[in-house]
């Protein structure tokens, strides 16, 4: 009779995928239809018009983004358990970036706060500031923030540039999969660094450097969701290790 495995690294995995499918959506609710409808490029005084309107979606986005953080932190163990028997330096080196990420990008969050608080009302401390300077001022919050979500997304690259490699050695996932992760990190180091450096450019080529990245965590996601890892190579790995 042959030897069962332990289901473990499958359970792992499918809460992994199911959470990455939840972090993914929420990204995009958070991106697109949030601060894609209610910013208006360049003109302050009509984004703080559309966040005075709707006060409510901007607060919901803020918190969906939130959830979206939390679900990375659990991702984030469960991609480390799955890589470990891989490599377990190198799979806590993945952790300890994606740790960075999350802390850069959670506190980068308390900026989206700011516009909210000055479409509210004027309290007597803010009663030297007019209204343009006001709005002025919560726009000039939303553009740090895009900011910070660039240097929060330096480390996402990195990330995905080791973790990408992990998947192609072990064996036990698709190396295909690693290869789109690596390109994805790719993408993700050089439009943060042209956000910096060369914002004109990043801002032409940046729906193009997403799409690689979209897709390639898109694949993972589904594949840890569907397939899982094959589990005789993952213990034949753990045994190694």
């Amino acid at each position: 009779m042959p030897m069962t495995t332990p289901p473990y690294p499958q359970n792992h995995a499918r809460l992994g995928g199911l959470l990455y499918l939840v972090i993914i959506a929420a990204g995009i609710f958070g991106e697109l239809f949030v601060r894609g409808s209610m910013v208006a490029s360049g003109d302050a005084a009509a984004t703080a018009a559309h966040i005075a309107a709707t006060p409510g979606l901007w607060r919901t986005g803020i918190a969906v983004d939130l959830l979206m953080h939390v679900c990375d932190v659990f991702v984030m163990w469960v991609i480390y358990l799955l890589l470990r028997p891989t490599s377990a330096r190198l799979a806590l080196l993945v952790l300890l970036l994606n740790l960075i990420q999350t802390a850069v990008l959670v506190a980068n969050k308390l900026l989206l706060l700011v516009p909210l608080f000055l479409s509210e009302g004027h309290p007597a401390y803010l009663a030297g500031l007019d209204a343009p300077q006001l709005q002025a001022l919560g726009y000039l919050a939303i553009r740090i923030h895009e900011y910070g979500f660039g240097v929060g997304l330096v480390f996402f690259g990195a990330v995905c540039l080791v973790e990408g490699y992990l998947i192609r050695r072990s064996g036990y996932l698709p190396r295909l999969i690693g290869t789109a992760m690596q390109l994805a990190g790719a993408c993700y180091v050089v439009n943060s660094t042209l956000l910096l450096l060369m914002p004109h450019l990043q801002g032409q080529l940046f729906p193009f450097l997403m799409l690689p990245c979209l897709v390639a965590e898109l694949s993972f996601a589904l594949w840890l969701l569907v397939r899982g890892v094959d589990v005789q190579a993952f213990h034949k790995a753990l045994a190694r290790a």
